[in-house]
């Protein structure tokens, strides 16, 4: 059986267009989904338009995605990442 703290996702990694790499904590990447979703909610992917909340959206896209399309040649991708050994 595999260790439970194989799926702990206690920091992301951000890539962002034109940034330097971030680490951010859960509740950071959600703060941060949720500004950009707040933003675009008349051009939400497929996906998030069956959900009414913003929270409810960002939630989602952490748990079951590493990227957002947020225009033409921009991105925003993220990655769970273990600090610690």
């Amino acid at each position: 059986m595999s260790n439970p703290l194989l799926f702990q996702e206690d920091h992301f990694v951000v890539l962002e267009t034109n940034q330097p790499e971030k680490f951010l904590t859960p509740e950071e990447l959600l703060d941060k989904l949720k500004k950009i979703l707040s933003q675009r909610q008349h051009e939400l992917p497929r996906d998030l338009q069956k959900f009414t909340s913003v929270d409810t959206q960002a939630e989602y896209l952490l748990d079951t995605s590493c990227e957002l399309d947020v225009g033409p040649g921009e991105f925003l991708q993220w990655y769970a990442v273990r600090l610690e050994k």
